[in-house]
C-alpha cells in the first residue's frame, strides 16, 4: 500500500514479515507483537531497527517497556468505527515517550487523518495514490484548536491568553 509521511507519498522502507516467514539479516523489518513476544531477544540480537505492528485490540502498555527498542510502531484501525489506536497513538507518545515512526494502518480515512496526526501518527498506510490529495487537504483544514495534543499545536486558550496580554 501507498505511504503517506509528512504530507507527501514515500517509497517504505519496511517490511511486513508473517509470523512464519524467516527473518532477514539485514533491513528494516517489522513484525507482529505476538512473533515479537515470542523472539523478542533474537529480534534485537539483529542490530537493524525493528518494528512491532499492534492489532487494534493489542494496547501501548503491552509493548511499553520495549518502545525505545523499537524504531517504528503500525497500529492497525480495522474498521473507521474501531478508536483504539488514538489511544495507542496517545500513549506511546506520552507516556512511553516514543520517538520513532508512528503509522496508521488498515481504515484511514480522509475525515480521521488530522485527528490521528494530532495523537501522534506521522505516517498513513492509503488505499491508493489518489487519496494523497485528499490527505494533504484533510491536514490544512484547521489551523487553530481548543485541545492540547501531541503535535505541539498551541490551544487556543493559550492564544488568547498571548493576546490579551498583549494588548
Amino acid at each position: 500500500m501507498p505511504l503517506v509521511k509528512d504530507g507527501r507519498l514515500v517509497d517504505d522502507p519496511w517490511v511486513g514479515l508473517a509470523d512464519d516467514a524467516p527473518v532477514p539479516a539485514e533491513g528494516l523489518v517489522f513484525v507482529s507483537l505476538t512473533r515479537f513476544r515470542a523472539e523478542r531477544d533474537a529480534l534485537l540480537a539483529r542490530g537493524a531497527p525493528l518494528g512491532v505492528r499492534l492489532k487494534s485490540s493489542e494496547l501501548a502498555p503491552e509493548i511499553g517497556t520495549d518502545v525505545p527498542l523499537l524504531a517504528l510502531v503500525a497500529v492497525e484501525f480495522p474498521t473507521f468505527r474501531d478508536g483504539r489506536g488514538y489511544t495507542t497513538a496517545r500513549l506511546l507518545r506520552e507516556r512511553f515517550g516514543f520517538k520513532g515512526e508512528l503509522r496508521a494502518v488498515g481504515d484511514v480515512l480522509r475525515d480521521q487523518v488530522l485527528f490521528m496526526h494530532r495523537c501522534g501518527f506521522d505516517a498513513f498506510e492509503v488505499a491508493d495514490e489518489a487519496a494523497l490529495e485528499g490527505l494533504k487537504a484533510a491536514m490544512a483544514e484547521f489551523t487553530v484548536f481548543y485541545q492540547p495534543a501531541t503535535d505541539d499545536r498551541t490551544p487556543a486558550s493559550v492564544l488568547r491568553r498571548v493576546r490579551s496580554a498583549a494588548e
